[in-house]
This record gives structure tokens, sequence and C-alpha cells, in this order.
């Protein structure tokens, strides 16, 4: 039995990505490669956090990559987060710290997996995107657990992106694709799960953007809308189609 006792209690849990790179700068994909913020990075958030409040918590999760542990200081100074080791972003293998025309240069079937006509096609020497939403989900499903076991009833999570939107896409309510949760640098999602919805069907609410703007009140609807618009800019319309495992039992 879960201490707190019924299904009225509800845990949130507030996910967030880190700073943007010299990397994100350039416009290369940059998943395994542990590098820093940039300058650039750091001031953005420092400025994001003196404009905006950022939701706190009780529990505090980090990916082991620098440039999360480098964002979790920033915005919590006093956390003691807990590493999760497969909340690391992608690894892409040979394509990694490479921009989208040095790649394509090399490898034809880039095209393909960027447009999500490559269901098969994983970055040479790296990971599938199926491995990766199994990883990061698995992880995800014993913090859950564990916040609900010991009734703590909030937690923050800085990660990457590829990390939020292999969560969202796979428990985020409302149901949306993979590239629909994309955010950027510094920003994230609140989810709220409550216990019996979360024994019924494994699914949470995603109710809010962070950092929340004054007075700011969205339909989960909008969200996605802002999030696709996002995923266009970064990717282009075709681009969304690509999440490698759109549900945690896919390529296991």
């Amino acid at each position: 039995m879960f201490k707190g006792g019924t299904d009225l209690k509800s845990y949130v849990i507030h996910l967030i990505r880190h700073g943007i790179t010299e990397g994100n700068s350039e416009g290369r994909y940059i998943g395994s490669t542990d590098l820093p913020l940039s300058a650039e990075g750091e001031k953005q958030l420092r400025s994001l956090a003196a404009k905006y409040p950022y939701p706190k918590a009780e529990a505090y999760f980090v990916s082991p990559l620098e440039r999360c542990k480098q964002t979790m200081k920033i915005l919590y100074p006093e956390a003691k987060p807990t590493v999760i080791n497969n909340f690391r972003e992608c690894d892409f293998g040979a394509w990694e710290n490479k921009t989208a025309k040095e790649i394509a240069a090399q490898n034809p079937d880039f095209a393909r997996w960027v447009a999500g006509e490559g269901k098969g096609i994983t970055p040479p020497r790296g990971e599938s995107g199926g491995a990766v939403v199994q990883r990061v989900c698995a992880a995800f499903e014993r913090i859950v657990h564990g916040l609900m076991t010991a009734g703590t009833t909030s937690a923050v999570i800085v990660a990457h992106g590829g990390t939020i939107m292999s969560i969202l896409s796979v428990y985020g309510l409302p149901r949306a694709q993979f590239y629909d949760w994309m955010t950027e640098s510094g920003c994230g999602y609140s989810m709220r799960i409550t216990p019996g919805l979360w024994m019924r069907s494994m699914v949470g609410e995603v109710y809010a953007r962070i950092p929340a703007k004054a007075d700011e009140k969205e339909t989960g609807a909008a969200m996605v809308d802002a999030a696709r618009k996002a995923a266009d800019m970064a990717f282009g319309q075709k681009g969304r189609g690509n999440n490698g495992g759109k549900e945690k039992k896919e390529n296991q």
C-alpha cells in the first residue's frame, strides 16, 4: 500500500531540458558527448530564472551529463539531486558532434531517419530510438514507484530533449507523438500523476509548461501545438515523424 493512502493523492513531476551548449548552437547532434553549457546557455538560464519562477520540489533527479548537472545547479542551487544514468541522451554513435549536412553527406540513410521513414535505421555504433525509449521509461517508472512508496508528492527531473520526449510520448496526456513534445533549452513541462490512473493506464496529465508565465493557463492541446511549432522549427514538418519507439514496447 502506498503511503498517503488513497487515489486522491497526486504526484507532480517537473521535466526540464538542460541549457544551451556550443554544439546546440552549431546545430550538431550532441547525445552522449559530454559538453558543458556554453556561456550563452548559462546566461539564458540565469535570465529565465530571474524572470520566471521555476517549480520547487521535494526530490530532484538529473542526467549524468555535465550540461544537465550545471542546469540543475543554476536553477536549483540548494538541491542535492540523484543522478539517473538512464536519463542520458541518445548515443548518436558515428553521428555524434556532426551537423545534419555532414551526416547526410556520409550516410544516405540519414535523410530517411530524419523524415521518419527509416524505422530500422540506427546511427552507426549508436543507439536505436526504441532502445532509448525503453531505458528512459524503465528509469521513469522506478522513480514514480519510489515517489508513491515514499509519499513524496513532487519531483524535478533535469535531463535532455530526447529524455523528455520519450517520457511524454509514452505516458503523457493528451496523447501526442514523440517530436510533438519538443521543448526549448531551459524549458519543459509539468505532469500530474494520480495512483489510480497510473495503476490502470500508466498515464499522467501534462498540465503546464515550464517556466510558467504570469497568468498563463493552457489547455493540453495548446501545449502540444506549441511543442509542434518548436519541433517544426528544429526539424521541419517531416522531421517530426521519427521517434524510433513511439511506444515503450517497440523494438524490445
